[in-house]
């Protein structure tokens, strides 16, 4: 399985941005897409996840209301619609991949993008 992530930038508070995932590969291996971020000096963060097949999804606590994820099955691509965007957002956006619907936990996911920089300035 191969992630491309995509669409990062540097935005106002308040802003919106959109970044995008194109997954390719044994689709059994990517029952489930994750984002996740990790900004300087802290951990990895779960941001939230979608089910392939179901389209069903999950978010933590600290976007819920603000980000939507969304999938595109003829694109095979995955959608992180960032709302309201506040500074403590700033962070390496990282999408992945796991074979488990209810993954949440990074050592859940297989697969790994190679991330891409969110920057909110306030």
């Amino acid at each position: 399985v191969q992630l491309q992530a995509s669409g990062g930038g540097l935005v106002q508070a308040g802003d919106s941005l959109s970044l995008s995932c194109a997954a390719s590969g044994r689709a059994g291996s990517r029952a489930a897409m994750g984002w996740f971020r990790q900004a300087p000096g802290k951990e990895r963060e779960f941001v939230g996840r979608i089910t392939w097949s179901t389209g069903s999804t999950y978010y933590a606590d600290s976007v819920k209301g603000r980000f939507t994820i969304s999938r595109d099955g003829a694109k095979n691509t995955v959608y992180l619609q960032m709302n309201s965007l506040k500074p403590e957002d700033t962070a390496r956006y990282y999408c992945a991949a796991s074979r488990s619907i209810t993954a949440w936990h990074g050592s859940e996911y297989d697969y790994w993008g190679q991330g891409t920089q969110v920057t909110v300035s306030s």
